[in-house]
């Protein structure tokens, strides 16, 4: 089972930088596909990025060439870089963990993005 929590939100201006953290405990981390999560207010939740277990990468349309996904084994972390922020990405974020008989979620990290 592996437990994650989520860091690094909070309130940065347009055009500006960011970067989320999920640390994972538990067992198994390494053996996990990873995902980022986002849902704005009045919206449908939206899947931003996924990287698997061999660190293969795929971005929605949205975040495409502005955000990045990464993960560090050893620290058992997975990462969101993001850049380029615009008022549309304020969402509270959430990290999960998923392979096929498991699935697990962070409690998410507001970004608030200001113009």
């Amino acid at each position: 089972q592996v437990q994650l929590v989520e860091s690094g939100g909070g309130l940065v201006q347009a055009g500006g930088s960011l970067r989320l953290s999920c640390a994972a405990s538990g067992s198994g981390f390494s053996i996990f596909n990873m995902a980022w999560y986002r849902r704005a207010p009045g919206k449908e939740r939206e899947l931003v990025a996924t990287i698997t277990r061999t660190s293969s990468t795929n971005y929605a349309a949205s975040v495409k060439g502005r955000f990045t996904i990464s993960r560090d084994n050893v620290k058992n972390t997975v990462y969101l870089q993001m850049n380029s922020l615009k008022s549309e990405d304020t969402a509270v974020y959430y990290c999960n963990a998923y392979r096929y008989d498991y699935d697990c979620w962070g409690q998410g990290t507001q970004v608030t993005v200001s113009s």
